[in-house]
């Protein structure tokens, strides 16, 4: 008999919504795009959200602060694919030049432009680095909740910063639990090839690749998000002891505010991109994932 799935997500930097209100959101995005790219009437599924903005911001974004809500995408059908980005984006010109940086910094292990990067745009990022009190409890809240549930299949949504929060939960879990398995882990709009990012992974858990309790991990990303400015990961970290490579894919974010201005980073953009719904597919059970009705 196969066991039930849960998706397990973990947002990204920045303060958030209340956790009641970010958790039905992220739902709500992933089954829209069920619906408008796989043609699945989706009833429910078992989503269960790691929320660690509490530890960082004293109260959570109010309806009147909160400038970027989650809201379904206009129009009918399925949402532009990879196949549709633009031919050429902001990370074909800026990879190019990071790259560079990225080389040197890597070799010298001075990472001055990653940390004033990270202290200033991603200020999150930069204190998990920092206060490991912080990290600590950020960590606990993840592991407790795979270990929660490690008896389903678990489709791993890490987005933003909180892909940095889940490879170095997955790199502690493979020698501390090593029974404890993922099915899928999904990355989005991550700061994984970031210079600084890598040096802390190869410090803490040696050699980068592929956690050894994954198996499979798709990294999504937008051409015009800036924390996913590296695009692809395979080639900086290697295979699993398995043989599992990270598969890139480059996706279209299409979340826009309330007033019309595109956040490319968006973690309700990358939920209901194609790519995603169709890793997303494959978990959700077929019992509880049905074919959505035709107009007539």
């Amino acid at each position: 008999m196969e066991r039930d799935c849960v998706i397990i997500g973990i947002h990204g930097l920045a303060n958030k919504p209340p956790v009641d209100e970010k958790t039905r959101w992220w739902k709500a995005a992933i089954a829209e795009g069920l619906t408008r790219n796989e043609g699945l009437t989706v009833p429910e599924f078992l989503f269960e959200l790691v929320y660690w903005a509490d530890l960082r911001y004293d109260a959570p974004l109010s309806e009147d602060s909160n400038r970027e809500p989650y809201r379904p995408y206009d129009g009918a059908g399925p949402l532009p694919g990879g196949d549709e980005a633009p031919a050429i984006t902001a990370e074909d010109f800026l990879a190019p030049l990071y790259t560079g940086i990225d080389c040197l910094e890597e070799a010298t292990g001075i990472t001055v432009v990653d940390d004033v990067i990270l202290e200033h745009r991603f200020d999150d990022l930069w204190h998990y680095h920092v206060e490991r009190r912080f990290a600590r409890q950020v960590r606990a809240r993840l592991t407790a909740r795979l270990r929660a549930f490690r008896a389903y299949r678990i489709l791993l949504v890490a987005h933003s910063m909180g892909s940095v929060i889940a490879y170095d939960v997955l790199r502690l879990l493979e020698r501390e639990d090593p029974s404890l398995r993922i099915e899928h882990l999904v990355t989005a709009g991550s700061p994984l090839g970031l210079a600084n990012v890598k040096l802390k992974f190869e410090a803490e858990h040696g050699a980068l690749r592929v956690p050894n309790n994954v198996s499979a991990w798709t990294n999504l990303a937008d051409g015009e998000d800036v924390v996913a400015i590296m695009g692809t990961l395979n080639a900086d970290y290697g295979p699993s002891k398995a043989g599992v490579h990270i598969v890139d894919r480059r996706v279209v974010n299409e979340y826009r505010r309330p007033d019309g201005e595109p956040n490319h980073h968006k973690s309700y953009g990358y939920l209901r991109t194609p790519e995603f719904s169709r890793a997303c597919a494959r978990a959700v059970p077929a019992a509880i994932a049905v074919p959505a009705a035709q107009p007539v």
